[in-house]
């Protein structure tokens, strides 16, 4: 065993911030002081308490708000994904938690239907998918990408629908009188933000994203959509 090891003070700095959060001294969606601020408290240089905040913003327990400073993140949302379980919507999830879910369209185009999404919607080569990507927040903090799949036959109207701040489940009831019951397949691997990604969700470049690609059955067990999503790891948890 090592004796006399010597704890960078970056280290203690950042056990010393993250023991004062699990203390509830600061809250969560609370400002921590600023880096100078810290700097003089500790009387250490700004690069040592800069270092001691990004490792904790890395970890899931601050987060950066550019031009308002340096916050205490909310809990992680969970979630769980059954095999067996009927989905629920990320609005509900949020409620579940207490935290206001929130949705920013960034964009929705018609695109041209690929192999995988043929066979799992039963069309042919020359079909048309509308695509919608949205920012899902909760109490305003960015969470994921929601990259959603559907037949353009079928759900043409959500090309002019309202989509901020609601539930595209709920929006899908409401055009088809179907919602996602189930899933016939899912998959959930770990990547790392590209430069279009870190960008819409507030993140660095390279930050652990969770990849979710999943096909959602309806209560008759038909074809409804297919969702490819992008989750920060540092804020959300799949329980499994």
């Amino acid at each position: 065993m090592r004796e006399n090891v010597v704890v960078p003070l970056y280290q203690q700095i950042k056990e010393d911030i993250k023991a004062a959060i699990q203390s509830g001294k600061y809250q969560p969606k609370e400002k921590i002081p600023p880096e100078p601020e810290l700097s003089a408290e500790y009387s250490v240089s700004r690069i040592t308490v800069r270092r001691a905040v990004e490792e904790l913003c890395t970890e899931g327990y601050l987060v950066k708000l550019q031009g308002r400073g340096t916050f205490v993140s909310t809990p992680r949302i969970h979630r769980k994904i059954m095999e067996s379980s009927v989905p629920k919507s990320f609005t509900n999830t949020c409620r579940d938690h207490g935290m206001t879910a929130g949705a920013r369209l960034l964009q929705r185009q018609i695109v041209p239907v690929r192999q995988d999404e043929q066979e799992f919607f039963g069309l042919g080569p020359d079909a048309l998918l509308v695509y919608i990507q949205r920012l899902r927040t909760a109490d305003g903090q960015p969470i994921f990408l929601e990259n959603l799949f559907l037949p353009y036959e079928q759900y043409r109207s959500l090309m002019t629908a309202d989509l901020t701040d609601c539930s595209l489940f709920e929006t899908i009831a409401g055009i088809s009188g179907h919602s996602p019951s189930g899933t016939t397949y899912r998959t959930l691997e770990i990547t790392r933000a590209n430069a279009e990604q870190a960008q819409r969700l507030g993140v660095p470049l390279g930050e652990p994203l969770f990849y979710l690609n999943v096909h959602f059955v309806d209560e008759c067990g038909a074809p409804l959509c297919i969702g490819r999503q992008y989750y920060i790891g540092s804020r959300y948890m799949f329980e499994l």
